[in-house]
């Protein structure tokens, strides 16, 4: 079938039907993402003029790499299969888009050339493909991750072989995927003396995203591990926090409520997730002419605006915990600053926010209008 998008037009693979698989993958619910992805590259363009390389990855029905080709940028397609790579080309004509698409293994053509900017999409997990990547990009890698489960800890051992990492199933399950996919990264470029900086991510729709600017030098790969650390979670009262380092030095009670129902996830990537001023430079670059505009530009000022903490909590989660009706979100995180606390809304959810309070500051500076 045929559809447009980002003013590309391009053949896609029909609606999968019962009991038959599409040869050639098409996400149409990915198509925030990709136009995400055409807002960040033009953005990180002003931020570093000398990136004009783009590898998509695994290209499929060539989408991506078209709709960058069609923005300027030098763009090799790459896939392992064969009718992915002729559909790839027919979109990049049908077009009248430059670019090279290569069939073959794309970790062998990663090892053998520099991309100022590659962009991993596949399906599943990111990490076969990492080393290729971060050994191999100059500038900008982008990258999708589809199995969050693992991540997020509901499947517990794909999650650990995957990432070697112990991810937990919390509250905040969709930043534990975010943080546990970090680290991954940031672990396998210190392999290659690569140090990563996180400048735009996003857990959407059942998928994590995130743009990571690359620095090739040994003090860059050592100052990405020392963001590195652990989370200590209370599975009675909610309560958390965080400990730097590669070593884990477990709870073995609850500070706040005593309890003993403690989990360590980690290593996790605790440090910042976003550039604040970069999201804000992408957002002014999403035209009103992309299909998810409003919600694009919608995500990128919770974005800009959200706190660094590394976990956010549930509104309504921790109100059904204390037995008492929630509010208003705005009145609740009001609450929170009069008190002296930051507090902003996260992406992840419309009950979800983020404060460096306690969960029980949380509680003693909320609970007069919860009541």
């Amino acid at each position: 079938m045929r559809v447009t998008e980002g003013g590309v037009e391009l053949e896609v693979p029909g609606e999968q039907t019962e009991g038959v698989e599409e040869s050639v993958f098409y996400n149409p619910r990915q198509e925030l993402n990709r136009d995400l992805t055409i807002a960040t590259l033009r953005a990180y363009r002003d931020r570093e003029d000398r990136a004009e390389t783009y590898l998509d990855a695994m290209t499929a029905s060539g989408v991506r790499g078209a709709r960058a080709a069609a923005d300027g940028w030098d763009v090799t397609c790459c896939d392992v299969n064969e009718e992915a790579v002729d559909l790839a080309r027919t979109n990049l004509e049908r077009n009248d888009c430059e670019a090279r698409v290569e069939h073959r293994n794309v970790s062998a053509l990663m090892h053998e050339e520099v991309f100022d900017v590659i962009d991993l999409d596949p399906y599943g997990t990111p990490m076969p493909f990492a080393d290729a990547a971060i050994g191999n990009c100059r500038d900008l890698l982008c990258v999708t991750a589809t199995d969050t489960a693992p991540m997020c800890g509901a499947h517990f051992n794909s999650g650990v072989r995957s990432y070697s990492a112990v991810p937990q199933n919390t509250d905040y399950h969709a930043e534990m995927g975010v943080r546990i996919l970090i680290s991954a990264l940031a672990r396998s470029g210190a392999r290659f003396d690569v140090g990563i900086e996180p400048i735009l991510t996003h857990a959407t729709s059942h998928y994590v995203r995130t743009y990571l600017e690359l620095e090739h030098k040994p003090t860059a790969a050592d100052a990405a591990i020392d963001e590195l650390g652990y989370i200590y979670h209370c599975e009675d009262c909610l309560y958390r926090e965080t400990d730097v380092g590669m070593i884990a030095d477990p709870l073995e009670t609850c500070p706040h409520c005593g309890g003993s129902r403690l989990l360590t996830a980690g290593p996790v990537w605790l440090g910042p997730i976003q550039d604040p001023e970069f999201v804000t430079a992408v957002r002014d670059e999403i035209p009103y002419t992309f299909d998810t505009a409003p919600a694009a530009r919608e995500l990128c000022d919770t974005l800009a605006a959200e706190l660094e903490e590394p976990t956010h909590y549930d509104q309504h989660k921790l109100c059904r915990n204390w037995g008492l009706p929630a509010n208003a979100m705005d009145e609740f995180l009001a609450d929170l600053q009069a008190a002296g606390f930051e507090a902003s809304k996260a992406h992840y959810g419309g009950t979800t926010f983020k404060t460096d309070a306690s969960v029980g500051e949380i509680r003693a500076a909320t609970e007069d209008n919860l009541i």
